[in-house]
């Protein structure tokens, strides 16, 4: 919140196809599962997203939870603090700061704070395909999730937390880059974005501008909107982003 004698302004863009959104720019909301937690609407249908995604503050002893939809699964990441995780089928998670899972349909997910917890929530219609089975509940820690050096250079480095099999039909990634370096192309593709950074800064490219970005900036990238990215300041870069894949475009 910036000091009520300055001047209002904002780095904030919202285009046909991509949106910039400082965090300062979102204010608090609750949802009637999560009645004691704060609740900021990243990115929503309303945008133009085929998905929504919360930015969600959970109390310490405070609990939220996802009730079970035959269509909807839902992708979770932990920015900060520790608790537990249950999805209605299996025993409880421990999830602490980089703890991330994706929860099949027709499985609830709940959550509750041992101290202070911030969530990164995705949801989004699960895709079913001719056979393939649905996965099943998948738990892990950014931590175990070897980084891969990506397009040739040991300064760009990629954790792909979802298995990149046709089981799955969305990714969930994590890159980071060393100051200086970014992404070598600019990228055009159906696949959408949500994109969240969580630390350092650079510029992105949104459709033909170039703007700064920094943590805690959240990004919508719609189909084909034109995209690159490099790091500056003086510490890496690391974000986490959504795409849609493995399936048939549908007509």
């Amino acid at each position: 919140m910036r000091p009520l004698n300055q001047l209002v302004h904002s780095r904030t863009r919202v285009e046909q196809r991509f949106a910039l959104l400082p965090l300062e720019g979102f204010p608090f909301s609750r949802l009637p599962t999560w009645p004691d937690a704060q609740v900021r609407v990243l990115a929503a249908p309303a945008l133009g997203a085929g998905f929504v995604q919360y930015l969600i503050d959970l109390p310490a002893g405070k609990r939220g939870s996802f009730p079970a939809e035959d269509r909807i699964e839902t992708f979770y990441y932990i920015t900060q603090g520790s608790g537990t995780m249950q999805d209605g089928q299996h025993a409880k998670v421990d999830v602490r700061a980089g703890s991330f899972g994706l929860i099949p349909p027709s499985r609830g997910g709940a959550f509750v704070a041992d101290e202070s917890m911030q969530l990164l929530i995705l949801r989004k219609v699960y895709e079913p395909a001719p056979a393939i089975e649905l996965y099943e509940s998948l738990n892990g820690h950014e931590s175990d999730v070897k980084q891969e050096v990506w397009a040739d250079n040991p300064d760009s480095l990629l954790q792909t937390l979802i298995p990149d099999t046709l089981s799955y039909d969305m990714a969930m990634n994590i890159f980071t880059f060393s100051p200086g370096h970014g992404l070598p192309i600019v990228e055009t593709h159906v696949m959408e974005h949500g994109l969240l950074f969580l630390q350092g800064k650079g510029l992105y490219l949104l459709g033909d501008e170039w703007m700064e970005v920094e943590k805690d900036d959240y990004l919508w990238m719609g189909p084909y909107c034109p995209q690159s990215f490099y790091a500056t300041g003086a510490t890496p870069v690391k974000y986490i982003y959504y795409k849609n894949i493995n399936r048939e475009i549908p007509l």
